[in-house]
């Protein structure tokens, strides 16, 4: 029988506790006071309390329990406690104590999605790290996924938060709370990407050249970057050429680029923009390992 382990548990709830918290500020402090909901669950409960005066974290809970129920039918057992977990602390730390302990942001209302995007971003950042969620969008995503196979998830999640756009608009009876509501989405999309995957982005460069192994050897010495030569053949010349492939960061493209075009004018590049990297340079593959644990 796997022994439970316990300290993983004692940092998914420290993760969840400063996600939650970052989120809660994000929302009551910054997005609630400028009647800004940007997408998602959170801008729903920001608008029923706009609405009603209901309670910020409770409405956001209340939504969540019949998708609660369809995530524990069609994404599993594990999932469903670990958002169910989040979602309990993040509606305590909302109603109970970011709501009497943390002042409201009343400023300029740019300054409000701007901010109100950072924290909500960096605590669904936190979250996510961790392997759980805060339900709402990403359970209905899934399961929009689920009966339109053929939409891609970005754009699931896309057409959900601009329904809760567009409504924000109509409840709020002002147009800029839609506009403002998205600023503070895209910003949110940015910092999750930033503090998931860092500053590990990066681009993946092919070379076509006659003179890829002098290229390769100029990368691997002036960027102390490795490079991979790949055996290829031309479908038009009939010939057998080496084909480079390299991985750098954003930062050092330019000067591959400069490389290339110094060793070869008429080299052919293809560049990919890269998500996450793994591996000798970057983020070890062993901390993967762990995280999937």
């Amino acid at each position: 029988m796997k022994k439970f382990d316990y300290k993983r548990l004692c940092i998914d709830v420290l993760f969840d506790i400063l996600g939650s918290l970052l989120l809660a500020i994000g929302i009551y402090s910054f997005s609630q006071p400028a009647n800004i909901a940007p997408g998602g669950v959170s801008g729903i409960s920001l608008m029923l309390n706009y609405l009603w005066n209901l309670p910020l974290g409770l409405s956001g809970f209340i939504i969540n329990i019949p998708l609660i129920f369809l995530a524990w039918r069609y994404m599993g057992k594990v999932f469903t406690l670990k958002t169910l977990r989040t979602l309990v602390i993040s509606t305590v730390l909302l109603d109970f104590v970011v709501v009497k302990y943390i002042p409201v942001f009343t400023g300029d209302r740019l300054m409000s999605s701007l901010f109100g995007g950072i924290f909500m971003g960096g605590g669904l950042a936190l979250v996510f790290m961790r392997g759980s969620t805060t339900g709402g969008v990403d359970i209905v995503s899934y399961l929009l996924q689920l009966r339109l196979p053929h939409i891609q998830i970005g754009r699931a999640l896309l057409l959900v938060d601009c329904v809760v756009l567009i409504a924000s608009i109509i409840v709020f009876k002002d147009i800029e709370s839609g506009l403002f509501g998205l600023v503070s989405l895209y910003v949110q999309t940015k910092i999750i990407d930033g503090v998931l995957y860092g500053l590990d982005k990066g681009s993946m460069i092919t070379v076509i050249s006659k003179h890829n192994e002098e290229i390769a050897e100029r990368i691997m010495k002036d960027l102390d970057r490795g490079a991979t030569l790949l055996q290829g053949y031309g479908a038009y010349s009939k010939q057998e050429m080496k084909v480079l492939m390299c991985v750098v960061r954003r930062a050092q493209f330019t000067s591959v680029k400069n490389i290339v075009h110094e060793i070869d004018p008429k080299a052919f590049l293809v560049v990919g923009e890269v998500g996450e990297i793994w591996g000798e340079g970057f983020k070890e593959v062993e901390k993967l390992k762990h995280q999937n644990k």
